[in-house]
């Protein structure tokens, strides 16, 4: 058995953020919830937070991990003391805990799986994993016999000079044998430079410690500052674009393109200079994203082109052209073969199949049917001040450029809209609706 204790309590000072350090956004997910979806290969018996400052809003971010526990550390005194926490929380629990910091985003599940294997299969009373940095500084460094058995953890503040030129650091990740753990907590004590409790020293009074080396030591990276956290942006950007492009994705650029790690592509998805996909976006084989793109939230079919365009919280579906300079957002809906282009917006609409809105306009609260054509210029005037109405087109309908249809507003099938009507009225099917002032003209007129 297995349980995991997430460190979550320190306010991250350095972040310079009311914001607790361990909600800070990474690619999508916060830093909390990378570090619990790093467990996704082990068998979890229990999965335990332990937060401090401002724990609420820590509570909060994780609602919807319905297995997830909290402890509560009132004073931050340290890893040892935030881990003496979940003593009564684990009273009569036989197993092994795996100790992880809630700011070491970029560990790979394989890497804790190796670790958790290796603590078992050589019956460890602990197992470290430590890393061999290229430079150290700023990490507790760990020293191993032969065999990898750990002889002391030093913390950097309390190296000497000759210690600090070793390259093995702690990454303060730990596999412990819970019940020699819990023995050894009481222990520990606040001799040292910080007057802390520090977790590294229980391996003073455990029999054997192992450590374990990251395969990729920039797994082990902390966030301390804004600095290391887009740092820790740019490692996980390039995994994710790397194991997208092996999975048949093309990328242009791909210096230049940003992918969070929830969005999901298919097979032959082309992705151009300058895009940014965002949450929960789904990609269907074939299709042409960007240049210069934003998407967000959205559902994207297949053979479907988006050029120099916003589209966020959104669905169209196959062999669509959007852009360029279009802007899909709230629940616009859009059916198979449509054409939204130049400076066109569409809000919380529904658009029927082989629909198109080429040019300059706004279609806001509205439901179009198939084969529309929208005028360059259009406006679904839906808002009265106090709320929104509800604009509805039927197919085959079309409206002529400037026209203004004012919500709300139903047209029928096959309804023909005048070039610059101002349509306040319903229309029945099969209609020319003209709604604008007859055009006069004033002979050999000429200004006072």
């Amino acid at each position: 058995m297995v349980a995991v204790a997430i460190l979550a309590a320190g306010k991250g000072t350095r972040m310079k953020s009311d914001l607790p350090k361990v909600l800070h956004s990474l690619g999508g997910l916060t830093l909390v919830e990378r570090v619990l979806n790093s467990c996704s290969l082990l068998d979890l018996e229990r999965q335990i937070v332990i937060v401090g400052y401002q724990g609420e809003k820590v509570k909060q971010a994780l609602r919807d991990r319905a297995s997830v526990e909290f402890v509560e550390q009132t004073e931050q005194l340290g890893t040892g003391h935030a881990v003496q926490q979940i003593i009564p929380k684990l009273e009569g629990y036989i197993g092994d805990v795996l100790v992880l910091n809630g700011d070491a985003p970029l560990l790979r599940p394989e890497t804790l799986q190796k670790l958790v294997n290796t603590h078992q299969t050589q019956q460890n009373s602990a197992t470290l994993l430590t890393a061999q940095l290229p430079n150290p500084q700023g990490y507790g460094r760990v020293f191993c016999d032969d065999n990898d058995l750990v002889e002391s953890i030093i913390e950097e503040r309390d190296c000497t000079a000759s210690q600090k030129q070793h390259r093995r650091v702690n990454a303060g990740i730990y596999c412990f044998n819970w019940q020699q753990l819990a023995a050894a907590l009481p222990k520990l004590s606040t001799d040292n430079d910080q007057q802390e409790y520090y977790l590294t020293e229980v391996v003073d009074y455990l029999d054997r410690v192992m450590a374990v080396d990251a395969d990729d030591y920039l797994e082990t990276n902390g966030i301390n500052n804004r600095q290391q956290l887009a740092a820790a942006y740019d490692i996980l950007q390039q995994r994710i674009k790397n194991d997208w492009m092996h999975a048949g994705v093309t990328m242009i650029n791909s210096d230049s393109i940003t992918i969070d790690e929830t969005v999901k592509l298919q097979p032959n998805v082309i992705i151009e200079p300058q895009t940014h996909l965002r949450g929960n976006t789904e990609i269907a084989a074939g299709s042409r994203i960007g240049p210069g793109s934003l998407i967000e939230n959205s559902k994207i079919g297949e053979n479907v082109s988006v050029l120099y365009s916003v589209v966020s919280d959104s669905e169209i579906s196959a062999n669509t052209r959007i852009g360029p300079y279009a802007h899909l957002r709230g629940g616009a809906k859009l059916g198979e073969n449509c054409r939204v282009g130049n400076f066109v917006e569409i809000k919380k609409t529904t658009v029927g199949a082989n629909t198109n809105a080429a040019h300059l306009s706004y279609l806001g609260d509205a439901t179009l049917g198939d084969r529309v054509n929208i005028g360059a210029g259009t406006i679904t005037a839906n808002y009265d001040g106090k709320q929104k109405h509800h604009t509805k087109i039927g197919n085959d309908s079309k409206t002529g450029s400037n026209s203004v249809l004012v919500a709300p507003l139903t047209l029928g099938d096959n309804v023909t809209v005048a070039a610059g009507s101002v349509v306040t009225k319903n229309v029945t099917d099969n209609a020319l609706v003209i709604a604008r002032s007859r055009q006069k003209e004033i002979p050999d007129w000429q200004p006072n």
